[in-house]
């Protein structure tokens, strides 16, 4: 994977990408919005923002900035934000999730949903996250992870090759994604059908009193 590919990729699905694929991913991208709420006034970064079918979940009372590598697909973001008049969100910035143009410690929570496997470095996309938000603050990914059904990795496996056509990594395993002292996993839940995709919850900060990651086998209806 690389920027072109991707780029190519979600210019062709832009028209179609809330048809397709919002049912599908619509839970888990509720579960990130429903923590991402819990608390006013924050100010939310998320990465990948697409065709900005998360803006109208969160709470009035929250700024919110999107970004996302492909103009096609922030061009129906914001379409969204002007029909439903959303003045909660910011901005809609076209950028590299791997370089984000933000100062340090700019956000209080930062968000991406269905990112992970599809950028070409995830430990960059993670240290960027990272960087660009407050210490204490809480980092949300929401992903698709590699199958433990030895059937079901298999067929990943045998889908790596076709990464750049369908726009993802689909065997990328959970612990590719780092988990660090000082940036550790505080829960990691299942979304969407038959827990296929997970929410991965972290602290941006030492865990406290050396809580243990949660996970939870449950996702939403």
């Amino acid at each position: 994977m690389d920027l072109a590919a991707i780029r190519r990729t979600y210019r062709r699905y832009a028209g179609h990408y809330d048809m397709v694929f919002g049912p599908v991913f619509h839970p888990g991208r509720r579960m990130a919005v429903e923590t991402a709420n819990q608390r006013p006034g924050r100010r939310i970064l998320e990465v990948g923002v697409g065709t900005g079918l998360s803006l109208p979940l969160y709470r009035k009372d929250i700024q919110v900035t999107g970004i996302d590598i492909s103009p096609e697909m922030l061009a129906k973001a914001r379409e969204k934000v002007a029909e439903q008049q959303l003045e909660n969100v910011e901005a809609l910035l076209e950028m590299d999730a791997e370089a984000l143009e933000f100062e340090d410690n700019s956000f209080d929570v930062v968000v991406a949903m269905y990112v992970a496997s599809v950028v070409p470095n995830p430990d960059r996309l993670m240290a960027e996250m990272r960087r660009v938000c407050v210490p204490d603050g809480e980092i949300l990914i929401i992903n698709h992870f590699a199958s433990e059904n030895p059937v079901l990795r298999g067929l990943e496996r045998t889908l790596k090759p076709l990464s750049k056509m369908l726009g993802f990594h689909p065997d990328m395993a959970l612990d590719a994604l780092p988990d660090e002292p000082d940036c550790p996993r505080v829960g990691v839940h299942r979304a969407n059908i038959f827990g296929y995709w997970k929410l991965v919850h972290y602290r941006n900060g030492p865990a406290a009193n050396g809580a243990d990651v949660v996970d939870s086998q449950v996702g939403p209806d």
